[in-house]
């Protein structure tokens, strides 16, 4: 606990003269938003790139610094990469066995940098990494993937914050097992299809996460030459193959801004039309705006919302996927501070996702917290103020709060920000609002 208080306390003066958000709220807002491909899911499809001899050109691309991190670490490994707008060429032709010493730093600030260790392990049958970063949410272990790697035969050692991987199978390849993980592990999921991709025989993994982002990254796979089936049910089937090929993919669209947007034309009260969106993505999160007051039109290609001026409070819990995602739950809490009524937001997937209470707290927002329980009492406004976002969803939130709240507001942890939403004030500004980058000096 003591660990956790000091990164926060640390985390405050690491803000100090750096680049914020300034929003200038109140405002209604109206027009379209363009979805960008989706973060979660590109970070991953970068790393199946080690997996193959060939060239991965993927498309939608989102312009992110997580991106931009990923890019650095496959480069540092001897990768080529390209990069044009929204389209990445990877050519991982060769690999180097020891990555360049900037390989350390860059895996400390990306927590998405450890899925390289199941196609490093499967491609080169030994890997040493040092353990990833990302933001401070909670505890996010690495146990299921290190236990689920041992059954296919990687031996595994820590030494000065560093895992050193080794194949001790016959000519250094992974066997297929039957795996089935203690929790429902995003993370471990998508490291176990990419290492038995290549991998000697059959591996079935049962209790496996549902997210779409998984099957976006069997799709890929399955494009590569990979022979990956059930991705989306709790139970996935891949026949190991001799090796993977390069080929096209287009990154699917980001649900998590889409949602991210949709919370904010609620608390707005704005009609917003999207594009480049799959709503099939967020069922329940359209479904918790529905019970709040909102209404939506679709189309092929478009989804539009149209929420009510005077909202209903909703409770959430969070939950894995098809359950409400826990990325969203710091928006959702910010919408509900103006609802009308009382709502309890329950997080149940990191045990650290609260920071951004306090902060709401102080635009007026009136939220008494318990554990990982909010009770969040709706008000008629919000006051702008300073605010500082100690973490990706929750300085999303922050600026979302921000757009309704009458006056001008600081978000500090625009660093943060930028990780995951790819031109977050332009698209917001596109629509109506008054939100733009500034730097302290």
């Amino acid at each position: 606990m003591n660990i956790k208080n000091n990164a926060l306390k640390n985390s405050r003066s690491v803000f100090i003269n750096k680049k914020y958000i300034e929003v200038n709220g109140g405002k209604s807002l109206e027009g379209k938003i363009k979805i960008s491909g989706a973060k979660n899911s590109a970070l991953v499809l970068m790393a199946t790139s080690i997996l193959s001899k060939g060239q991965i050109n993927l498309f939608n691309v989102p312009q992110i610094t997580d991106v931009a991190i990923m890019s650095k670490i496959l480069t540092s490994m001897g990768m080529n990469i390209k990069s044009n707008e929204d389209k990445l060429e990877i050519n991982s032709k060769s690999i180097l066995h020891q990555p360049q010493e900037v390989f350390t730093n860059l895996f400390h600030s990306l927590r998405a940098s450890f899925f390289c260790i199941g196609p490093i392990l499967a491609r080169l049958g030994s890997a040493n990494i040092p353990l990833p970063g990302g933001c401070s949410i909670g505890s996010r272990p690495i146990d299921e993937h290190i236990i689920a790697l041992e059954k296919l035969g990687v031996q595994f050692k820590f030494k000065n914050n560093y895992l050193i991987a080794e194949v001790i199978t016959p000519k250094k390849r992974l066997i297929g097992a039957l795996i089935k993980f203690n929790c429902k592990s995003v993370g471990a999921t998508k490291t176990l299809i990419m290492a038995a991709s290549l991998a000697k025989g059959r591996t079935i993994l049962k209790n496996s996460s549902q997210e779409p982002e998984i099957v976006d990254l069997a799709n890929i796979l399955n494009k590569m030459g990979a022979k990956v089936k059930g991705a989306g049910t709790e139970c996935i089937t891949i026949e190991g193959v001799e090796s993977l090929e390069g080929c096209d993919y287009r990154v699917m669209p980001d649900r998590i801004e889409a949602g991210t947007y949709l919370i904010a034309a609620a608390m707005t009260r704005s009609k917003i039309t999207f594009s480049s969106i799959e709503p099939k993505h967020l069922k329940e999160v359209i479904k918790k705006l529905e019970m709040c007051g909102c209404k939506f039109e679709y189309s092929d290609k478009f989804l539009k919302i149209i929420p009510n001026q005077i909202l209903n409070s909703v409770d959430i819990t969070t939950l894995p996927y098809p359950g409400f995602p826990t990325d969203l739950q710091a928006p959702f809490m910010a919408l509900m501070t103006t609802a009308n009524g009382v709502s309890t937001i329950k997080e149940t997937v990191f045990e650290n996702r609260m920071h951004h209470v306090k902060e709401l707290n102080k635009m007026g927002a009136q939220i008494s917290l318990k554990d990982n329980t909010a009770k969040v009492v709706g008000v008629k406004k919000l006051k702008a103020s300073s605010v500082i976002g100690f973490d990706l969803r929750g300085t999303a939130a922050l600026a979302i709060a921000g757009l309704y709240a009458n006056g001008k507001s600081i978000i500090q942890g625009l660093e943060h920000l930028e990780r995951g939403y790819e031109d977050f004030a332009l698209k917001l500004k596109k629509i109506g609002a008054e939100i733009k980058h500034k730097k302290q000096n």
